[in-house]
């Protein structure tokens, strides 16, 4: 009896921790010996990436080829939106915006969205052993149980087993499970386990909770996994890191401003890796006081959120800590709020044609109807920046995403040079920096992932408070660090899940 090619998780609302479990189980399959993809039919979410071919996904879909050790590609998740008001939604299919919905006119619209989906996973599928695939929120949404396309609805068009996943941590989990359960109708019989997720205590306890479970929903409790602590890249903007100082006590503070509409949190990531860094998200009701870096970053309406910080009182403290030697640095969104003034006389984001920005960078924006989704090149200029005092230009690479285009005033100067677009060799100036080196902005998401640029920020900023720097060994790259994550992920999912029997699953109607 052969394997089956895909296997799906679902759970009983969102964040109980689907994408983090797909990942554990494509890097478990992966370990064992198998060609593994993760699959999603629709995510929405405002973190993005934009793969080789310049096609834009979902971050998760990206963080789970990760685990698998294969190349993100945007057929892991042809439907991807990005909620721009609470109602609305840019739609982006295979990679493309295919235009802005309303939720009820999207609604409409997933019936025409079925034989795609089909032809997509069953060229994915044709190209691995296995396709770990994953829902979205709960599959008992009885609402839209008819038009669905992600949950039991794409377990349909894939033929799909289904392990579904309820959180205990929330409380409650008993509950949540067996009524998923009981209103998923004739899509009941899909269902081949359960996993419970983010378990504190002692499993003893929950043992005449799990066999009752087991017997009034007649599928087998397959596992129950630990709270754990993975600094692996969460989904979306309900992520807890939001709520939390990262790395409590530290050399150096960093406040992120936490936009309305953020995007591409994703970019700090690799910030969390340092010890010497601690990071704070920075909301409306918080005080920005006195931190060495302050980040504004991607946005998916960044006139709504320049307005958010204006209004919020958040620009007055940007610019009193700018006055105090607090170092500003802006990507995508963030770069156009730092400039003079942003316009949209074509009302592309906004109905506002134009708006002053906080004028720490001398740059005007200007919005237009074509979206840019591009992989790239650069290199920064080793005089750019106090920091860059290498012997050679730092060599780094990103990808752009975001519809505007930015003009640099007499004061500004490019921050970088793009040297390669999607493979091919080009040249031209990306980003600016002010006159006294303080404010720097650019388009370029990824550009802290390069750990050489990345150290001399830290040690910069440590030298400014008389601290030791960091030496050149003291940091492992993030893509080591990322594989370190997942090994660990990967090594709890099987100490606490009865693979075993997921390979029983996967065995069956072959």
């Amino acid at each position: 009896m052969g394997l089956r090619k895909n296997i799906m998780m679902q759970g009983t609302a969102s964040s109980v921790g689907k994408s983090l479990l797909t990942a554990a189980l494509c890097r478990v399959l992966y370990e064992d010996g198998y060609s593994v993809a993760p699959f999603k039919s629709q995510n929405m979410a405002l973190n993005s990436f934009i793969t080789d071919e310049g096609m834009e996904m979902g971050r998760a879909q990206v963080m789970q080829a990760e685990a698998a050790n294969i190349k993100p590609h945007v057929l892991m998740n042809p439907i991807l939106l990005k909620p721009s008001a609470d109602t609305a939604a840019q739609v982006i299919i295979k990679g493309k915006v295919h235009g802005n919905m309303t939720a009820v006119n999207y609604h409409q619209f997933k019936p025409q969205l079925k034989e795609m989906l089909k032809e997509v996973f069953d060229t994915l599928s044709e190209s691995y052993d296995i396709v770990v695939l994953e829902g979205a929120g709960s599959p008992a949404e009885i609402n839209l149980m008819e038009n669905d396309v992600v949950n039991m609805g794409m377990a349909e068009i894939a033929d799909s087993p289904v392990l579904l996943i309820g959180d205990i941590d929330r409380g409650g989990v008993f509950a949540s499970l067996y009524g998923t359960v009981m209103l998923l109708g004739e899509h009941r019989k899909r269902v081949k386990g359960i996993i419970i997720n983010k378990f504190r205590g002692d499993k003893k306890i929950l043992e005449p909770g799990l066999k009752m479970l087991e017997e009034l929903t007649g599928l087998p409790v397959l596992g129950v996994i630990p709270y754990g602590d993975f600094n692996i890249e969460d989904e979306d903007s309900v992520t807890e890191r939001f709520n939390q100082r990262i790395n409590g006590v530290a050399k150096i503070n960093i406040d992120i401003i936490h936009l309305p509409h953020i995007s591409n949190f994703t970019d700090f990531h690799i910030l969390e890796t340092f010890p010497e860094i601690q990071i704070r998200y920075v909301k409306g009701k918080d005080k920005i006081e006195n931190p060495d870096m302050i980040i504004i970053p991607g946005s998916k309406n960044t006139i709504a959120d320049l307005k958010f910080i204006r209004e919020s009182g958040i620009e007055k403290e940007i610019l009193q800590a700018y006055k105090r030697g607090s170092f500003v640095f802006g990507i995508c969104g963030g770069y156009q709020i730092l400039g003079k003034k942003i316009m949209d006389p074509n009302g592309v984001e906004s109905t506002i044609g134009e708006i002053r920005g906080l004028g720490l960078l001398d740059i005007e924006t200007i919005f237009e109807g074509e979206k840019i989704t591009t992989q790239v090149e650069a290199t920064i200029s080793k005089n750019t920046l106090p920091f860059l005092n290498a012997e050679k230009d730092f060599y780094i690479k990103g990808y752009e995403i975001h519809m505007g285009r930015t003009l640099l005033g007499e004061t500004a100067k490019p921050f970088i040079t793009i040297t390669s677009k999607l493979g091919e060799g080009v040249s031209y100036d990306d980003g600016a920096v002010n006159e006294n080196k303080q404010v720097v902005g650019t388009y370029l998401h990824g550009v802290f992932d390069q750990l050489e640029f990345t150290k001399g920020i830290i040690n910069f900023l440590l030298e400014k408070k008389g601290l030791d720097t960091i030496n050149e060994t003291s940091q492992i790259s993030l893509e080591e660090y990322k594989n370190r994550e997942y090994d660990k992920l990967a090594k709890v999912f099987r100490e606490n899940v009865n693979m075993e029997k997921i390979y029983e699953i996967l065995g069956e109607g072959q």
